[in-house]
């Protein structure tokens, strides 16, 4: 597996209206619990995401967890709205950062200019070591703006996926739609990289597809509960795993899902 997702909270401090928003109950990861995930995780993934709902940086443990990661020869990845970025310790564990700058809102009672500056500083200390790669998906009201701010910073001009320095890029995207039962979109057809590339494990411990079963529809097993190489095993699993090979989406959740 080349990846898992691993949801540390699902507590987030700010309401995008891009986003889905979180329906379950609000939790903070333990650190017996993060451990017990890494122990399980052995021999299955080198790569860890912190990332499904949530706000990472809203954990308290966030420098500790990274840490404790690293130490076990896991290498982390991190997704942030980044207004919390300054909570990041100079920390060399870090692989990669994708800060989504589309999350900027001046509702949020914080200039641009303050929410870039901050930004910069900790890319500014972090990029030896790891790659920051800033985001912007979304055409928010203040994207012209953003993009300004990085070209001063940079000093370049940006039209497309640009690497702006030393291990720092920008990347462009187009906005999704949520996968959700109750959307307006429906394909049965379709192939997918869930369970072949990535898992993903919500702050209770279940192991769902991908990132983007934000409500744990398709839950596969509990890794508090059972170990992955059982849940791999399930017959739910590998009916969705040939179903994918086969270009058919097996699950419900799946048809609505437009995403590749």
């Amino acid at each position: 597996m080349k990846k898992f997702y691993i949801e540390i909270t699902n507590n987030c401090n700010l309401d995008c209206s891009f986003c889905i928003k979180n329906t379950r109950k609000s939790m903070f990861m333990s650190e017996e619990n993060f451990k017990i995930i890494l122990n399980k995780l052995k021999n299955t993934t080198n790569y860890l995401y912190f990332h499904v709902m949530g706000e990472p940086l809203l954990h308290p443990l966030i420098n500790e967890f990274i840490d404790i990661a690293s130490s076990n020869n896991y290498f982390v990845n991190i997704t942030t709205n980044g207004y919390l970025i300054k909570r990041i310790i100079n920390n060399k564990n870090i692989r990669q950062i994708n800060i989504s700058l589309h999350s900027f809102d001046k509702k949020y009672n914080k200039s641009l200019n303050d929410y870039i500056n901050d930004i910069f500083e900790v890319a500014e200390n972090l990029k030896e070591y790891t790659y920051i790669n800033y985001r912007i998906w979304v055409n928010s009201p203040y994207k012209k703006e953003i993009i300004k701010l990085l070209e001063d910073k940079y000093n370049t001009t940006i039209t497309k996926h640009t690497k702006l320095d030393h291990n720092t890029y920008i990347d462009f995207d187009s906005e999704f739609i949520w996968p959700d039962l109750n959307n307006n979109y429906y394909n049965e057809v379709g192939t997918c990289y869930a369970l072949r590339d990535h898992l993903g494990i919500l702050v209770d411990g279940t192991v769902v597809p991908c990132c983007l079963d934000s409500k744990g529809i398709i839950n596969l097993g509990n890794i508090f509960e059972e170990n992955i190489e059982d849940i791999q095993n399930s017959e739910r699993y590998k009916n969705m795993l040939q179903g994918f090979r086969n270009n058919k989406k097996c699950e419900e959740l799946c048809k609505h899902c437009k995403f590749m």
